[in-house]
């Protein structure tokens, strides 16, 4: 491996950010990042219970979909016909094995054999006008051969699509204080095709599991409340510049707001579900449907588990589970370390994108989910990365740099429910601080500002987040 020396130093004034200030103590109900759904767990399971305020018979419905979430499905026939219709191209045969613990995936390292945990969606790069408004409304151009996501494992007598390895660069970065940080370039590849050599302009974009926890409440922000952070020609002039990604509502079929996946690219739950559904386990539903490609006639001709291999009823169901798992208190809220890293998370402009709080609707699908005030770190909007971070594929309306703002709350607990957990889309980044230092393009500015901060104060940035 190459060792590259980056030379960051040198003092960057604050600026950017119309009002930094904090209080100087918690804010009211800072610690329930979930409202009433909070859970006070610190533990391994943290990542895995339900909302604090589901009643007994939603603790049961609770259940039910997280059965159908850790369990493994089967190739069919079988007599698990609930359960039956695996593949028969696939990643993998359960929700958990991605979501480990209800959290987040890891990137493999160089001498695994298999990507647990991480995916990687294809494409073929755009050509004409008609092809760019293929991928406005329909979120890509799948390979002919291969579709939209690589599936490296098949049912017995079917041909994987391809496997994925992994090679790292490191780069050191150096810290004002005297203090560096290694950082580590991740180059993905696809090898052993199974159905011919892959397309050389392919486009590849890798993506590990997120965490789980409190998705039902994202879907219960307003729209409105979203889309008033909007600000694509940067009019206030702070350098961010956040956008919505307008997506293919299947269930309707037209455009509607996307919030989920990491650029946005499904507007509910239950879609994001059924999407993962079909693409991770190759299991039909209402909504999405095979994809097994012409190239691909074994996989064509396969016995399946019916037409909807995933009944509505249980696509409800773990969308009940996914939509009330609960996110865990904050730690430390009063520590004075942490208001410290609370004021300099301000200061560098780090909460124009990860906006701390929100009030869910008054009517969201539950009761339990309605009128709460939560406080995930997160605008739902895309922005631009940078360079670094860039996948170079275009998804509905975002485009190759761009990535949504991934929700905060519990990432202090992310290495305590997977000790393997990484950050970032494709999970380069081992820490926070590495995470934070691969930030570009709109967020290149608070990038510097942590680099040229003194040693006490980034440490203190950083517990603060762990305290999220």
């Amino acid at each position: 491996m190459n060792k590259k020396v980056i030379l960051l130093a040198g003092a960057v004034a604050l600026a950017g950010c119309s009002d930094t200030s904090v209080p100087s103590g918690p804010e009211p109900g800072e610690a329930l990042s979930g409202g009433g759904t909070t859970v006070y767990d610190q533990s391994r399971n943290a990542y895995s219970l339900p909302a604090a305020n589901l009643g007994f018979s939603e603790q049961l419905d609770f259940k039910v979909g997280n059965s159908f979430f850790k369990a493994p499905w089967v190739t069919a026939p079988a007599t698990t016909t609930a359960r039956d219709g695996l593949g028969p191209l696939m990643n993998t045969n359960g929700c958990q094995n991605c979501h480990i613990k209800d959290g987040r995936g890891h990137a493999p390292m160089p001498d695994s054999p298999n990507a647990v945990s991480l995916l990687i969606r294809l494409s073929r790069p755009a050509q004409t006008e008609a092809d760019w408004e293929k991928i406005r409304k329909e979120g890509g151009l799948p390979d002919s051969v291969y579709g939209g996501q690589l599936q490296d494992f098949a049912n017995p007598g079917i041909t994987p699509e391809g496997k994925i390895t992994v090679e790292y660069t490191l780069q050191t970065v150096a810290l004002a204080g005297g203090e560096t940080a290694e950082l580590r370039k991740p180059v993905f590849r696809i090898v052993n095709p199974g159905y011919g050599e892959f397309a050389q302009d392919m486009e590849m974009s890798p993506r590990v599991a997120p965490p789980m926890i409190g998705l039902g409440l994202l879907e219960a922000i307003s729209e409105q409340d979203i889309l008033a952070q909007v600000d694509e020609n940067d009019s206030n002039q702070d350098g961010i510049s956040g956008r919505a990604n307008w997506v293919k509502d299947q269930k309707i079929n037209k455009q509607a707001l996307g919030r989920f996946g990491w650029k946005a690219g499904q507007p509910s739950l239950r879609q994001q579900n059924a999407g993962a559904f079909a693409g991770d386990m190759g299991l039909t539903s209402t909504l999405f449907r095979d994809d097994c490609t012409e190239a691909q006639q074994k996989c064509l001709k396969a016995l399946d588990g019916g037409e909807f291999e995933v009944s509505d009823n249980i696509l409800d169901d773990v969308t009940f589970y996914t939509q009330h798992l609960a996110v865990p208190a904050r730690r430390t809220v009063d520590n004075p370390e942490v208001l410290k890293g609370k004021q300099l998370f301000a200061e560098t402009g780090c909460t124009a994108c990860h906006t701390p709080s929100y009030k869910t609707v008054e009517q969201a699908v539950t009761r339990q989910l309605s009128d709460q005030k939560i406080w995930p770190y997160t605008d739902l909007l895309l922005h631009d990365m940078g360079k670094e971070l860039a996948d170079n594929r275009p998804e509905f309306l975002a485009n190759g740099q761009e990535w949504r703002t991934p929700p905060l709350w519990g990432i202090g607990l992310a290495q305590t429910v997977s000790k393997e957990a990484t950050f970032l889309h494709d999970g380069r980044a081992r820490t926070l601080l590495e995470a934070v230092l691969w930030h570009g393009g709109e967020a290149q500015s608070s990038r510097g500002k942590v680099v040229a901060m003194a040693p006490n104060d980034r440490k203190a940035l950083i517990q603060f987040l762990e305290s999220l």
